[in-house]
């Protein structure tokens, strides 16, 4: 490709917006275009990467046995009924009218979709079991779209779906993804954890994240050292300790002005694990069968010394979604802000409490009376609730496992895996029958990668002062050609040879100057770079340069081609 033709232009200076590196040299050197908040168009360049991604996956789906299909982005809003999906996803989910005045809706994912073919297509035990995926649109209505291809509304999404008849054929294709996974994310070359992590609104019980741990990412990620007990912040573990002693007597006293654990543990002399807080949240309940909705006051109980984890309180109490409550929601459950508790509570507040709360005794909690606290309040006589690990793990907590320090770090989700069970499958009646005749809900699984998500990450883990640096695999050319003299058919002449030789080359015959032609390799990042320069063409030779590397070689003319071939040969190696 010449570069007096490529359809984009590199720009100097960062677009605003661009919050991150890669997203700033991505806008700068030509791969994408922003169309609107969190929908962006791919520009030559990027979409030559996200096709060698992209054959990348289908290369290890394919190894997988996997079949490859395509599904339609719009939806009828009545398989979304079935699971209950169609109402219980708040506003991240498009719905819409036809004109036909049915309910429609754009695919977040495709869960139902598959669901749907596979009861279409899957009868008896003998059609089992099945593997299929797409490379397909998605569009989620994301209120905080943000780094450019890391979180965007609308991007290309590699799912896949497994058909099983038993668990233990979900656990084999489960292990399957889970290796492939790796080997896709090492032929592209980007360092990545598996984590466990939350199904949420996927629904089943197991599932990993593998994450690209990175200062930019919204994630933290928690982390042992010694034993690799690894897991999301959302869903992560640790050891707890319990004040274990003789349940005493509840006794009022008073605590002006102390709001916070803080101020109560400087008036009474105590240490934060002595007490209880309360963190008061709405909750929204949705109705899966109408999509009526109903919002409950829920208290998350936790201990002074610790911090709820919404994702896990917002789980405990089943609710669809959360928020933090306004003060006179707070007045009207019963209880008084900043000296809240669950005592005494109006009835139909949601109470969850978190299990190192329940296992101590005699912790100090709110009264609901505004400058007074209790002593020796204990979960099961004074008050009750739901209890569940609702605390959030943090840098230094001790591992579960081996009781060695924890450590946390933020990171990228670049892709997920699940085990849905038969969550879908008695949903929308996807049967089959087995030996006997009996009918038996197929078990299932979901597995995603997000294309442009890790065209993204990619980006950031590489590049420097001056552009990209992308790995040979996923960069839009292998070779940057550059022609510094006169003579255009000297340039021409070397474009073609290496062209015809199935070299992909980029072939700056701009009429620019050296400064601006090689600021625009740098900045697009293409792994080799060949000048042809005045001095060096005098001397029948050229210089090839690594994009990762400082140092410039010469090298003869006459062997242009068979050199860069084997360069990139080895650059494929390592």
């Amino acid at each position: 490709m010449r570069m007096s033709k490529l359809f984009s232009k590199t720009l100097r200076e960062a677009p605003n917006g661009a919050d991150t590196k890669g997203y700033e040299y991505l806008l700068r050197a030509g791969y994408i275009d922003q169309l609107a908040s969190g929908i962006f168009s791919l520009l030559p360049l990027g979409f030559r990467s996200i096709r060698k991604i992209s054959t990348i996956v289908r290369e290890e789906m394919d190894a997988l046995g996997a079949q490859e299909i395509l599904m339609p982005v719009v939806n009828p809003g009545d398989i979304w009924k079935e699971t209950g999906r169609f109402y219980s996803i708040d506003r991240e989910m498009t719905r819409f009218k036809d004109r036909r005045d049915s309910d429609m809706c754009l695919a977040m994912t495709h869960e139902e979709c598959c669901t749907d073919l596979g009861r279409n297509v899957i009868d008896s035990y003998k059609r089992l079991p099945l593997l299929v995926y797409q490379l397909q649109t998605k569009w989620r209505d994301d209120p905080r779209p943000r780094a450019g291809l890391i979180r965007v509304r609308e991007f290309t999404m590699k799912d896949s779906y497994s058909f099983d008849r038993d668990q233990a054929g979900l656990e084999k294709v489960y292990k399957a993804h889970y290796d492939a996974y790796f080997r896709i994310y090492k032929r592209c070359g980007l360092p990545v954890v598996a984590v466990g992590s939350d199904s949420g609104m996927m629904g089943g019980k197991v599932s990993h994240e593998y994450m690209y741990l990175s200062p930019i990412g919204e994630d933290t990620i928690i982390t042992c050292p010694s034993c690799g007990y690894t897991a999301n912040r959302q869903v992560a573990r640790f050891k707890k300790t319990y004040n274990k002693e003789e349940l005493k007597e509840k006794e009022l006293v008073s605590t002006p002005n102390a709001k916070t654990i803080e101020d109560l543990c400087k008036v009474l002399s105590i240490e934060s694990e002595r007490t209880a807080k309360a963190v008061f949240m709405v909750g929204t309940y949705i109705n899966d069968k109408d999509g009526s909705e109903e919002e409950r006051l829920i208290v998350g109980i936790v201990r002074g010394d610790m911090d709820v984890e919404e994702n896990k309180l917002q789980n405990a109490a089943r609710a669809n979604s959360m928020r933090p409550a306004h003060e006179e929601e707070i007045i009207a459950g019963g209880m008084v802000p900043g000296f809240g508790s669950p005592i005494g509570c109006k009835e139909g507040t949601v109470v969850v409490v978190d299990d190192a709360v329940a296992e101590s005794n005699n912790l100090v909690a709110g009264a609901n009376k505004e400058g007074y606290h209790y002593l020796n309040t204990n979960y099961g006589r004074d008050y009750s609730g739901t209890v569940a690990d609702i605390s959030s793990a943090k840098d230094g907590y001790i591992c579960p496992d081996c009781g060695q320090p924890l450590r946390s770090s933020k990171g990228v989700e670049v892709g997920n895996i699940f085990q849905l069970g038969t969550r879908y499958s008695e949903a929308m009646n996807c049967y089959y029958q087995d030996e006997n005749g009996e009918r038996k809900p197929v078990i299932m699984g979901s597995y995603g990668i997000g294309i442009g998500r890790l065209l993204a990450c990619l980006c950031e883990e590489y590049n420097d002062e001056k552009g990209l640096k992308l790995p040979l695999a996923v960069a839009p050319y292998q070779v940057h050609l550059i022609s510094l003299i006169k003579d255009a058919e000297v340039g021409e002449r070397v474009y073609n040879e290496l062209k015809n030789a199935g070299i992909e080359v980029l072939y700056d015959d701009r009429k620019e100057t050296a400064g601006v032609k090689f600021a625009d390799a740098d900045l697009i990042g293409v792994p080799v770079r060949i000048t042809i320069g005045a001095r060096s063409f005098a001397e029948g030779k050229y210089e090839v340069k690594l994009r990762k590397e400082d140092s410039v070689n010469l090298c003869s003319l006459d062997s242009i081609v068979p050199d860069t071939q084997a360069l990139l040969a080895k650059l494929i190696r390592e």
